[in-house]
């Protein structure tokens, strides 16, 4: 029995993902969940990594197309998006390759990219693959007069075999219904199962969640993903774990985690949020 079947700790490892993925195992996170930094278009630092490109490249994917025309036809609409892709793509490569059969993704987002994204998972997972497109929609952050106020997040979910994925929403919490009167009063008691457009406020500035780390996402959305998509015991992943939210999710919902970050702040951050027991902290590629 190896460290992926036993009982083993949890892992936080500080390292560059691009460096510490292709040391995982095939197949071994029922789901996986990253929100990676957002191409806004301010200055980024990136490190330029050599990968192998795995079988799954040149499979046929949107309107049979080969992954890499699909991306070349992507890439030359948007010049910036093929700076942002060149450090999604190989990653996004090992994130099919660490999902068993009936594994799912969960790939965060804005408005930005989101769109030239499903275009290219599509090809790289297959379009047969694709969910969900979810809308995180909240209510507070800038605000402008100049448009209408860009308030939501949008989260695509692809799945790694449509017909054998691993889902089940009597897991999730309930939502309040919109017009309890045009329900009878069990049902408004009960409330309803979210939709594909969860309205769900930030992180409260003076709330008890709050860590102080700037992109800081809610428990309460990654509640529902880890509720629906694993069962108490599987492992599930997050290379750009920033805070640390899906580590804390897991650990109320009796999930086993990996968390990898580059950032030192965000190191520490998970060590004050997720304290020392049954987790390892550890610098790659010593894994």
């Amino acid at each position: 029995m190896d460290f992926w079947t036993a009982r083993g700790p949890n892992l936080v490892i500080h390292g560059d993902n691009g460096e510490v993925l292709p040391s995982l195992p095939d197949g071994v996170f029922r789901m996986i969940y990253i929100d990676p930094p957002f191409n806004t278009g301010k200055k980024q630092t990136r490190q330029s990594i050599k990968t192998v490109r795995s079988p799954v490249g040149s499979r046929i994917g949107f309107k049979g197309q080969s992954y890499e025309t699909v991306k070349g036809i992507v890439t030359s609409y948007n010049d910036s998006f093929e700076d942002y892709w060149a450090l999604l793509e190989p990653r996004l490569e090992q994130a099919w390759r660490l999902l068993p059969s009936d594994g799912t993704l969960y790939l965060h987002l804005d408005y930005r990219e989101s769109h030239y994204a499903k275009v290219l998972l599509d090809a790289l997972f297959g379009r047969d693959c694709f969910l969900n497109e979810i809308i995180w929609a909240y209510d507070y952050g800038a605000r402008t007069s100049g448009k209408w106020p860009a308030k939501h997040d949008n989260i695509l979910v692809y799945v790694k075999d449509p017909k054998n994925y691993y889902f089940n929403n009597a897991e999730v919490d309930r939502e309040p219904y919109m017009a309890p009167g045009l329900v009878t009063k069990e049902k408004a008691a009960r409330g309803k199962l979210p939709t594909d457009v969860w309205w769900h406020t930030i992180v409260s500035p003076t709330g008890k969640e709050k860590t102080g780390y700037a992109t800081q996402k809610p428990e309460g959305i990654l509640r529902r993903m880890v509720a629906a998509s694993s069962e108490p015991g599987d492992w599930v992943l997050d290379f750009f774990a920033g805070s640390g939210t899906l580590g804390a999710v897991a650990q109320q919902l009796g999930r086993r985690f990996v968390l990898i970050d580059s950032n030192e702040e965000a190191i520490a951050v998970m060590k004050r949020r997720l304290g020392g027991e049954n987790i390892s902290y550890r610098l790659a590629p010593s894994l």
